[in-house]
């Protein structure tokens, strides 16, 4: 058994108390801590979530920019030329006018606008507000999923150390038997095997407890200074006298289970880049475009470039043009099959929806069966608790007085040992069977308890 709550704890707990304390001050100091607290430092530390966090920032930015796809594309240049021959400035023997007077040097310019306007492009920013919304629920369920496992390890830490706290308790009635038999076997009641297997029973425990708080340590210190100090307050673990009803679990989970709303999300993107899709092929696209390239008809290294009557404007145009992509009109070509692939994509995820609400409803009549269940044996093992107590006692009273040997004391003291163990064992399960309940529902934490 201690084998069992060393390995659970290890399992839930190690990864636990790596972001916990990765704050913690370097002197010796008592760090109090709670669930909600706990959860607190683990989200803010925790790598994972700082990456997904991030991610989700970019979404939420591309999102809000979206509509940046209508600034129009500018570009602009110029250029520096030299003619590999001279001019000829003279005509029929005669020199040019200056005005007239060709340069081997020259230069030019060019600047152009376009803006593209198509009906998918309103599309399109629908969609990258549902790949941030997507985004989001990633990293909230993300975040439920941390904090559900940062309580149950919690909540196992705390199994452990009452455990240790029982097993300390057993020391001292180990102790109180030998105290016992000595008496006993001074008086001459008992023999000395009788005060040997007290003695024996009682350094038994001795490893086992260190063991216990070994394994507590390694968990709880992982990644902290070895003398770091810590307190984890205890949680309440009264039980629910009624649960919800399933039926209505059942439609709450329907509603709000972070993986269906995930699922949802995802058809709905697939909805918009199909829609996105067709609206690229089916519908005309208007295309708004200004250029013009001027060119300076002087000398650029001897003349003024800021003489607007040296600048000649030799091409330019405003246009306005409406095109249509004809491929979109052959049923057998590569974007009409795109579209059909997405459309199948669809169908399939509308499948797995349905499995998946199918497969949240056996999961909460599961939870709640389960619930039930611990609700039962709480009950039946805490009257067992209520014997087995009596039972020590009356026990160790006739042992006191010689009327029972150590054996039927020790093995009374198990036995109560190990009801004691099962009924705090079983409340944190319900705990935890709660939390398990709670995330699948989608709803905060503590809202069933």
């Amino acid at each position: 058994m201690l084998k069992h709550y060393i390995k659970t704890l290890l399992a839930t707990g190690i990864f636990l108390c790596v972001p916990l304390f990765a704050q913690a001050e370097t002197e010796q100091r008592i760090i109090r801590l709670n669930p909600a607290e706990a959860v607190e430092l683990a989200i803010k530390n925790n790598l994972d979530l700082e990456a997904m966090r991030i991610n989700t920032t970019t979404a939420r930015r591309t999102s809000n920019l979206a509509w940046n796809q209508f600034i129009p594309a500018v570009d602009v240049g110029g250029t520096i030329h030299r003619s590999n021959t001279a001019p000829d400035n003279t005509f029929m023997g005669m020199p040019l006018p200056p005005e007239m007077i060709g340069h081997r040097w020259g230069a030019s310019g060019f600047i152009s606008t376009t803006l593209n306007i198509n009906f998918a492009m309103f599309a399109e920013m629908n969609r990258l507000r549902l790949d941030y919304e997507r985004g989001l629920i990633s990293y909230t369920n993300a975040m439920a999923q941390l904090e559900r496992d940062i309580r149950k390890a919690y909540h196992n830490i705390l199994l452990m150390k009452e455990y240790i706290a029982m097993l300390n308790l057993s020391l001292e009635n180990a102790e109180r038997q030998v105290e016992i038999a000595q008496i006993n076997f001074n008086a001459g009641v008992t023999s000395e095997i009788s005060l040997l297997h007290a003695q024996v029973a009682r350094e038994t425990l001795r490893p086992v407890i260190d063991q216990a708080e070994g394994g507590l340590r390694l968990s709880m210190l992982l990644g902290l200074p070895h003398d770091t100090q810590f307190e984890l307050i205890p949680v309440t673990r009264e039980v629910s006298p009624t649960l919800p009803n399933t039926t209505e679990l059942i439609r709450r989970a329907a509603a709000g289970q972070p993986d269906i709303q995930a699922l949802r999300h995802d058809i709905l993107i697939m909805d918009s880049i199909r829609k996105t899709s067709n609206l690229w092929l089916f519908t005309p696209t208007l295309t708004l475009s200004w250029n013009a390239d001027p060119a300076f008809n002087r000398d650029p290294w001897n003349n003024n470039w800021f003489d607007r009557n040296r600048w000649d404007q030799q091409t330019g145009a405003t246009s306005f043009s409406i095109g249509f992509r004809l491929n979109g009109l052959f049923p057998f070509g590569a974007e009409r099959q795109n579209i059909r692939a997405i459309d199948d994509q669809i169908r399939i995820a509308h499948i797995g929806l349905a499995q998946m609400i199918r497969g949240t409803e056996i999961e909460i009549h599961g939870l709640v069966l389960t619930l039930e269940r611990i609700q039962l044996s709480m009950e039946a093992l805490q009257q067992t608790v209520t014997l087995a107590e009596l039972s020590y006692l009356l026990t160790e009273e006739a042992y006191r007085i010689g009327r029972a040997d150590l054996t039927q004391i020790q093995s009374a003291e198990q036995l109560l040992r190990q009801a004691r163990i099962q009924l705090h064992e079983e409340q944190f399960n319900y705990l935890n069977g709660i939390l398990d309940l709670e995330y699948a529902l989608g709803v905060p934490f503590g809202s069933l308890n």
